[in-house]
């Protein structure tokens, strides 16, 4: 399970004209679930989400996290994450979990995040979403489960 993390100052998704999600300062999560991911791989990310130090301390070192500042996080489903774009000009997805898979896994994610006292907006699965994110920093980091060591 892959994720793109960026600290904001506010973000909201709309599906056609319904806003389906909208923060304040907190942290966007875009969401890749790979062929292969399981429930462990969604706890891994949603713990280190929830930990991850990225809001400034006094000394304005990145010492903080959202559960430590109060942010909120909007969670979107984002299968784009798992392009691979190493041959040709037109992206592959086929580690991209197909929909079955990755909705109960997505879901799985937003619910341990939930569980972390965290307030967490969502897009819509499998929906053409509008995301506008005001990155604040900027503070962009990739998360994959896959790579914890």
């Amino acid at each position: 399970m892959r994720a793109i993390i960026q600290r904001v100052a506010r973000a909201r998704v709309t599906v056609g004209d319904a806003v389906t999600g909208e923060i304040g300062p907190g942290l966007v999560v875009l969401v890749g679930v790979e062929v292969g991911d399981t429930g462990e791989d969604a706890a891994y990310l949603a713990d280190k989400i929830a930990g991850l130090r990225v809001f400034e301390d006094a000394q304005g070192k990145l010492n903080r996290s959202a559960l430590e500042v109060g942010g909120a996080l909007l969670a979107v489903s984002n299968f784009t994450l798992l392009g691979d774009c190493r041959k040709g000009r037109r992206p592959s997805f086929s580690d991209a979990a197909p929909p079955a898979q990755a909705a109960p896994l997505f879901n799985h994610l937003v619910e341990r995040l939930r569980a972390t006292g965290l307030p967490v907006a969502t897009g819509a699965f499998r929906e053409h979403m509008r995301v506008e994110i005001h990155n604040d920093g900027p503070v962009t980091l990739l998360l994959d489960s896959r790579r914890t060591a």
